[in-house]
């Protein structure tokens, strides 16, 4: 963005660089993939759920503790975690009556660390 006018810069050439728009239209994954990616990117948009993988990043919880952590009620948790559940982005397994949630696999964790990681940069 320009400082002086909040403008975002562009181009004030009409020349298309053809290799690069060939090239780049090779590399682009299909429509699809980028509508499932932009839909995963959504179930990050929350603060409940980011605060839920957070925790589930350190240690596997039931949603009672993780109601006790966030200090929200049970029902509130477990809508989250249906979210979380159906975007591949949490686990659980079942032990007698106690459900424990986990992060699904270390792709996850990558993510938000990643996310982190950029946050934090200067």
């Amino acid at each position: 963005m320009n400082a002086k006018n909040g403008r975002i810069a562009s181009c004030d050439c009409n020349l298309i660089h053809k290799e690069t728009v060939e090239y780049v239209a090779g590399k682009m994954p299909a429509d699809e993939n980028l509508y499932d990616l932009a839909e995963l990117f959504k179930v990050f948009g929350d603060t409940t759920r980011i605060k839920i993988l957070c925790a589930l990043t350190e240690a596997e919880m039931c949603v009672c503790d993780i109601a006790a952590l966030l200090n929200m009620s049970q029902s509130s948790i477990s809508h989250q975690l249906r979210i979380l559940k159906q975007a591949r982005l949490v686990r659980y397994r079942r032990d007698g009556k106690v459900v424990y949630y986990s992060i699904d696999d270390e792709h996850v964790k990558q993510i938000f660390d990643q996310g982190l990681i950029h946050l934090n940069e200067k």
